[in-house]
Order: structure tokens, then C-alpha cells, then sequence
């Protein structure tokens, strides 16, 4: 296999479009792989779509059409096929070569190979890539097809297989992108080549099995293939000789992890039954012959080394290497199980997911594209994201279904630490037609992403769509659809089916949320898994202790970004809560009302811009903690949750614990203290003899037992009531504390609080709200020293501070610290330090704007 790479330089221009598009009709150079805004921004012809209310004014780009065009050299190599090769165009896509037609494509999440040799001279050579305007044309498609089906937002991005949040979200910015958005070349091969390879594992005993399902397609086989790329051919290669054709496969530790000794029981072609062939040491060579252009060879791995969760156990992973002629194919594999168990219970049904037989407990987020231009989106920014993930005690990633198939960066780096991936289809708070014109698009995709993500062994869920179920069931949906198809056969027929034929190894599960049962609504919070909306949207954030959910797919609360990310881009003046240009990085309905409502009876009124920035931010990280710890108290009823939502798209006011720069908002800090594998928490009584309960929750795999230290004390730090009491608690489990009255009720609920310690550390309980709480306004001292990466400070309680954080980011936006939302006793002390900001300003650290703490909002 040749490849010729036509990543780089081309030409873009606007063919037709609003009167916009008249100052970009003119061609200017292009980046491949890339999207039509950043070529346009790169020539200074857009300001920034991010930056003030540019968002409308660059609105006419999404209604154009673009045409990308290049040259290039072209000296044929000795081959019998040349392929062009297209791993992404985004979306409607005319291709011509030359003057000719090639193909037209209509599918962003797909890839593409089309036969070109006949088209393909000597010397130079042109390719032109022409994409329909996709805004005008999910309306056009919309109305050719029988009018809108139910969608959320403003645009019918449900009659375009594309990115459906690049139209914009409730958190997201809407910049309908055009382009060539992942590599594209040519490939040139002759004999065979591998057209797709599903290495599947599973365990037996302590062996692993290996059981790798090759597909070929043979140069000389005369068919013009059409197909995903990664998938099963669409047309098969049935029929060509295949005489001495052979799949090799080669399996070895990775890096010589774990020095476990490998050796295999498929014996290469004409060798008997039991043979074994083995390279020496590690590596298992085994083959099959290819026939009807396909192989399936199967290897064993002895006292296999074991692939667990993050916080389970270590993430041993194997080389696979499978060899068919002159072509070949190299992934990585992890050896270990997984099942969902969703059977009916006492209590309604579960939904609990088991590694290796063992029962894990959920501590998830869901994540979303985390750059409104995919292709800004590197391997080390992927990499940020997930260790903000990991960091945050995290052991599991939805990838939400309004994005996209991730990039391979993201599953190889949750495949090394152990994060699980729940990987929903692209299918979002939507309708989608099942007849051919969008059928045809949707089988070939799904098969492309089952076959291309099914080597990583994070990947543990596959999940039909997201929300779309509970929308018809209790959205209205049923009767505007008037008997339209809406999506209820991919999820329960087309999806399973395809899921059962390329990747059993893996559970899938209809929809999120889904109850396991017909005749339950979808979002049963006694069955499966549930979406918890009523809180933000309209209930106080103390609503989340009226809900039994069995697992939380989705929950959330929403906070402005660090205020150097929003003040980078909203420029009202005065800034204002209500401002135009907060309001335009506001995508949520009535957000920033529903934030003064959720602040209200736990924080005082913002007194300023500021207070109100500090308040929003902290009121969502109270929130969240507040939900977290009451599912987790509710332990093994509860399996877990996946706050929403890690990460942000742009600058943006949203549910993100991570914001557009990569700053940790205080609920990030909240989350990681929810998400410690042994949590502490206080809660209400579960009997009517007792008022408070201190509940021990271990999600860290193995027994825990101790002692906890219960104090109940005052603001200047006098002891009014101790008691210690002895706690075991199994893996996956929890266990309570009845506390005396003389504990769980205070005398003065304004100046007490409860501090707890056990074996993960400390938690200080709250008896009342900051808004009731008698809080000083200067309740420490501090001291800072400078480093060469920016400074050290330290902070010393001389009363009760609680929620002590610290913003370098307001002196250097660069600026980043390790910790936040500390509470303090009196006489402890913390050190923030601050980094990636070498010669901060250090006086400017310890002022009231960005040394915060909860009794700052007091006046």
C-alpha cells in the first residue's frame, strides 16, 4: 500500500451564497484537513465566530456554498488500484478529479474510497471537493421529505447526518461548518487489501481469546467500492480468487507490559488441528485462509494479563498485527468482559455495569466535541481533557450522541488510564427518518464506527441515541408524527442487530434514558437510567434528594466559565448578567434567570459583577456536590452517574466543570471531592429515630474498615459534642451512621458546623445555608511566596472559611492553581499553588477579587 497525501495546502471559495459571500468568491488558501471558518479567519475575512456577537455575523457562512480546490503531481506508482481515499468531508460533497464527477457523499460521520486510476493522469492533476450550503440544506431535505420531523433548537440538523451541535446547542455556538475535515490521499495497491479488521476479545478462566474477524477486497475483484472505510465491504468480494490467501495475525504484549507469556492454539494454514505457532516468548502467530473475502483467526492467551477499570486494577494492553498479502493492520487490544445487568429487581431494574464480573460503580461525565471546529482539536488537547477527567476521580466518559465518533486520541488515552467510554450513536433530542434516503447513510456509518472503535477495550456501552425515546414517550412527539417514522427502528431493530453481528462482546442499550421495559416510561427513575432535568430547569437544586434513580446518565447545573474566558469575549459595558453580548454566550433558555433562581435561599444577591460571577460559580458547584452525594449515599440501589456535561465547545456560560481555556471551575473541585473512590458524606436519617446519618460509600474495589471521628463545632473551633464509631463496608457498597441528637442537631445552626473524618480524609458539614450561616468576611491570614512558575499561597483559618478558592486567572489569564473550594477549621491552614504564570503579580493574589471564599458574598 502507497499512499499520496493531498493533506495540506488548497484553494477555497464561496460559489454561492448570501451577499456575504461576494468577499470570499475570490480564492484563498486553505488548510486540509480543516473547516471553511478557520480558513476564513486565518485570511482575516471573518472576525472571530467566538469573540462579542460575532456569532451573527457570521451566520451567512453555514448558507454557502464552498468549493475547495488543488493541484497536484501525479507519476503512477506499479500498482493495480489507485483509491482516492476521503477519511472525512463535512458533508454534502460533489468530488470531481479532473473535470469528472467522482462521487457525491452525504455523511460527515463516514469515510470513503472511490477508484480513480481511470481518471488519474500523468502530471498534473486537479481535484476539486464542492460542498452544498448545509444550513438551506437540512431545510431543503426537511421539506423534500415531508416537512420538519420534531427537533430541539432552530435548525433541522436531523436530516443531515453531521454533527448535530455544530448548528448550535444549548451550551453551543452555532457555526454550521463546510469542509475537509480529515485526511484525504490516494492509496495505490495491488493483490489484496485489508478492508476492515474486528479484533473481539473475551475471557476464559484465566485464558484470553482473541477472536480476530478480518475482511479483504481483492484489487483484481472488479467491484467500485463505495463503503465506509473500516467496515464490511458493500460489495463483497465474493467471487475473486483467493487461492493462497491468507489472514496472519500476531499478537504480543504492548511494550512488554506485564511479562505474561503468550502463545496461541490457531495453528497457521495446513497445520493440524492442535498446532501452535509461536514467534518465541510472547508473540502467537495464527492464520486462516481468506475465503469469500473474509477470516476469522482465533488465539489464546494463557494466564492472560487483565485489562480493569481506572481504580480497579492495571491496564495491560496487546499488540495486534494482522497481515493479509502485502497489507497490514496494527491495533491494540485489552483483555477483559463486560455486561450490563438491567434484570428485574425487588426494586425495579438496575442498571450495572460489571468488568471482569466485578460490579464498578459509576463516576462518570458526559462529554461533548470540545472545539465547535473539530479540527482544532489536537492529540495533546485531547489528552488535557481526559486527565481533567481522571484527575476529577472520574471512571467513565459518555460520548454524547449530538457530536460526533471521537477521534482516536480519545480512545486511546481512556484505553491507557482505564477510563471507561459509554459511546452512544449519533442520534440527539431528535426524529430521524427510516426510509432509504437516510437509512442508507445511517447502516454504513454505524458499521464503520462499531468496526473502527470495537479494538479499544474502554469502550463498554453502545447506546442507540440520546433522549429521543423519553421525547416521544412524554415530549409530545407521538402526536405531531401523525405515524412518521421518528428512529424506534434503528434503536430497537437496525442497531441490536448490527451491534449483535459485528461487536457481541459489548451490551447495548436503546436509549438514554431507557427503563428495560415496555411498558414503563423511559425515564423510570426506579428502572435503568434516568435524565434529572426538572432540577435547573425549574426546581430548587435540593429537588435532586426527591428522586431514587437506580443510575444517572444525565444531571447538571449550570456556571458562568473562569471570568478571563468570559470577560476574553463579552465586552458589555458595564458587564452585566443581562447584558447583549453575556446573553449571546448564554444558549440556554431563560439561563441566567434560572441561575438568580437557583442562587436564591442559598446565596445572598450579588452586589456586583463580580459577586455575581463568584456566586454563580460556587452555587453550581454546591449543586452538584449536593446531587452527587445523595445518589452515592444511596449505594448499591444507586450504580452511579455522569454529571453533565466535562467540557465546553466554546467560551460559554454552561453545565462545564472544565471551560473553553481549560480552567477548572469550582465545581470541577466539587466533583473530584463527590468522586473520591471512598466518599464520606452526611445525609438525612433513613429512620425515624435519627436525624442525620453519616453514610461511608466505597467504590475503590475492596473492603474498607475504620474508624470515623465526628465532631460538632463551633466557628472559632470549640469542640460542642465528639463521638467515634467503628465502620465496615464492602467493595461496591455503603454503610451508615444513625448519629446521636447530640451530634446531628446544633444549637445554633448559623455558627456550627459537623466535621467528619474517616480513612479518605475530611468533610465539613453545613447546618445551614451561607446565606444564614454567621460567616466572617476576613476569616484567615495569608502569605505568598513567588516560584519560578508562579507563586505559592498560603492560606491560615483564624475562624470557620468555608469554600476557600483561589482565581489566578483574574491576574494572568494563563495563570492555573491545584486546588479549590478548601473549607478550613481554625488554625488550618492551605497552599494554592499557582503555575504556568512565572512572574505574577503576587500582591494582586490575596485580593477580595481573587482570594474568594463563601463569606465574601456576605456584606
Amino acid at each position: 500500500m502507497e499512499r499520496t497525501t493531498l493533506d495540506g495546502t488548497w484553494t477555497v471559495e464561496a460559489v454561492r451564497g448570501p451577499a456575504a459571500a461576494d468577499a470570499a468568491a475570490t480564492p484563498i488558501e486553505a488548510v486540509v484537513p480543516g473547516v471553511v471558518h478557520t480558513d476564513l479567519l486565518r485570511a482575516g475575512l471573518i472576525p472571530d465566530p467566538f469573540d462579542g456577537d460575532n456569532e451573527a455575523a457570521t451566520q451567512w457562512i453555514g448558507d454557502t456554498v464552498w468549493r475547495w480546490r488543488r493541484t497536484f503531481d501525479w507519476h503512477a506508482p506499479a500498482a493495480e488500484r489507485h483509491d482516492l481515499v476521503a477519511d472525512g468531508l463535512d458533508t454534502l460533497a460533489t468530488i470531481e478529479l479532473n473535470g469528472i464527477v467522482v462521487a457525491t457523499t452525504a455523511n460527515q460521520h463516514r469515510s470513503y474510497r472511490f477508484p480513480v486510476g481511470h481518471l488519474l493522469r500523468e502530471g498534473t492533476n486537479e481535484l476539486v471537493v464542492t460542498f452544498d450550503a448545509p444550513v438551506p440544506a437540512a431545510e431543503r431535505l426537511s421539506e423534500l421529505h415531508g416537512g420538519e420531523l420534531p427537533h430541539v433548537n432552530h435548525h433541522p440538523y436531523n436530516a443531515l447526518r453531521k454533527n448535530a451541535s455544530n448548528f448550535g446547542w444549548d451550551w453551543g455556538i452555532d457555526v454550521a461548518t463546510s469542509g475537509i475535515w480529515k485526511s484525504i490521499g490516494i492509496e495505490s495497491w495491488s493483490g489484496a487489501r485489508i478492508a476492515s479488521v474486528r479484533p473481539l476479545v473475551d475471557i476464559d478462566g484465566t485464558d484470553g481469546v482473541l477472536t480476530a474477524h478480518v475482511d479483504v477486497e481483492l484489487a483484481g475483484s472488479g467491484s467500485r467500492f463505495t463503503q465506509a472505510i473500516g467496515s464490511a465491504p458493500v460489495t463483497a468480494a465474493g467471487g475473486a480468487d483467493t487461492t493462497g490467501l491468507e489472514a496472519r495475525v500476531t499478537l504480543a504484549p504492548h511494550r512488554a507490559s506485564a511479562g505474561s507469556a503468550v502463545t496461541g492454539t490457531e495453528p497457521p494454514v495446513g497445520a493440524g488441528a492442535d498446532g501452535v505457532s509461536a514467534d518465541g516468548g510472547d508473540t502467537v502467530v495464527g492464520s486462516r485462509r481468506v475465503e469469500d473475502g473474509s477470516a476469522t483467526v482465533r488465539l489464546v492467551v494463557p494466564e492472560v494479563a487483565v485489562w480493569w477499570p481506572r481504580g480497579e486494577g492495571d491496564q495491560p494492553l496487546y499488540d495486534v498485527r494482522v497481515e493479509v498479502g502485502d497489507d497490514v493492520w496494527t491495533g491494540r487490544v485489552g483483555f477483559r468482559t463486560v455486561t450490563l445487568d438491567s434484570a428485574a429487581d425487588a426494586g425495579g431494574a438496575p442498571f450495572l455495569l460489571r468488568v471482569n464480573d466485578r460490579p464498578v460503580m459509576v463516576r462518570g461525565a458526559n462529554w461533548i466535541p470540545d472545539h465547535a471546529f473539530l479540527t482544532e482539536m489536537t492529540r495533546e488537547r485531547y489528552h488535557r481533557r481526559i486527565d481533567d477527567a481522571v484527575d476529577a476521580n472520574m471512571n467513565l466518559l459518555r460520548i454524547w450522541g449530538g457530536g460526533i465518533y471521537e477521534s482516536d486520541d480519545l480512545y486511546d488515552r481512556c484505553d491507557e488510564l482505564g477510563v471507561l467510554v459509554w459511546q452512544d450513536f449519533l442520534f440527539a433530542c431528535a426524529a430521524y427518518a427510516e426510509e432509504p434516503w437516510l437509512r442508507d447513510e445511517v447502516e454504513p456509518e454505524v458499521r464503520e464506527a462499531v468496526t473502527r472503535l470495537s479494538p479499544h477495550p474502554s469502550l463498554v456501552v453502545w447506546n442507540g441515541n440520546n433522549e429521543n425515546l423519553v421525547a416521544y414517550a412524554e415530549w409530545g412527539w407521538r402526536a405531531s408524527l401523525v405515524g412518521r417514522t421518528w428512529g424506534n427502528g434503528y434503536y430497537r431493530d437496525l442497531f441490536p442487530a448490527l451491534v449483535a453481528e459485528l461487536d457481541p462482546t459489548r451490551p447495548y442499550t436503546p436509549g438514554s434514558p431507557f427503563s428495560f421495559d415496555e411498558y414503563l416510561t423511559p425515564n423510570d427513575e426506579r428502572n435503568g437510567s434516568v435524565h434529572i432535568w426538572d432540577v435547573w430547569n425549574r426546581l430548587d437544586y435540593r429537588a435532586y434528594a426527591d428522586w431514587q434513580p437506580r443510575f444517572v446518565a444525565e444531571f447538571g447545573f449550570q456556571g458562568p466559565p473562569a471570568w478571563s474566558t468570559l470577560t476574553a469575549v463579552v465586552h458589555d459595558e458595564p458587564l452585566d448578567p443581562d447584558g447583549h453580548e453575556m446573553l449571546v454566550h448564554q444558549k440556554a433558555d431563560q439561563g441566567n434567570r434560572k441561575l438568580a433562581d437557583g442562587m436564591r435561599g442559598h446565596l445572598p444577591e450579588p452586589a456586583s459583577i463580580e459577586d455575581w460571577h463568584f456566586a454563580a460559580q460556587l452555587n453550581q458547584a454546591h449543586a452538584i456536590r449536593f446531587g452527587m452525594e445523595w445518589f452515592r449515599s444511596r449505594t448499591p440501589d444507586n450504580t452511579g452517574m455522569v454529571v453533565w456535561q466535562l467540557n465546553d465547545d466554546w467560551p460559554v456560560v454552561s453545565w462545564a466543570l472544565v471551560d473553553h481555556a481549560g480552567i477548572r471551575k469550582p465545581v470541577w473541585y466539587a466533583v473530584r471531592q463527590a468522586y473520591q473512590p471512598v466518599l464520606v458524606t452526611v445525609q438525612p436519617g433513613a429512620s425515624a429515630s435519627s436525624v442525620l446519618d453519616v453514610v461511608v460509600v466505597n467504590a475503590s474495589g475492596a473492603a474498607v474498615e475504620g474508624q470515623v471521628e465526628v465532631a460538632r463545632m463551633s466557628f472559632d473551633g470549640t469542640v460542642l459534642a465528639s463521638g467515634s464509631f467503628p465502620v465496615t463496608v464492602g467493595a461496591a457498597d455503603a454503610a451508615r451512621v444513625a448519629l446521636p441528637a447530640s451530634l446531628a442537631v446544633p444549637g445554633d445552626p448559623a455558627s456550627e458546623v459537623l466535621v467528619v473524618t474517616g480513612t479518605p480524609g475530611r468533610t465539613v458539614y453545613d447546618f445551614a445555608e451561607v446565606i444564614d450561616q454567621a460567616l466572617e468576611s476576613a476569616p484567615f491570614t495569608t502569605a505568598v511566596e513567588p516560584t519560578t512558575d508562579g507563586a505559592r499561597v498560603t492560606v491560615t483559618a483564624t475562624s470557620y472559611a468555608r469554600d476557600v478558592s483561589l482565581f489566578p486567572d483574574r491576574v494572568d489569564a494563563a495563570a492555573r492553581v491545584d486546588d479549590g473550594l478548601v473549607s478550613l477549621l481554625p488554625g488550618e491552614s492551605v497552599t494554592f499553588t499557582v503555575t504556568a504564570a512565572p512572574g505574577i503579580d503576587t500582591g494582586a493574589l490575596t485580593t477580595r477579587e481573587v482570594l474568594r471564599h463563601a463569606g465574601s458574598l456576605l456584606r
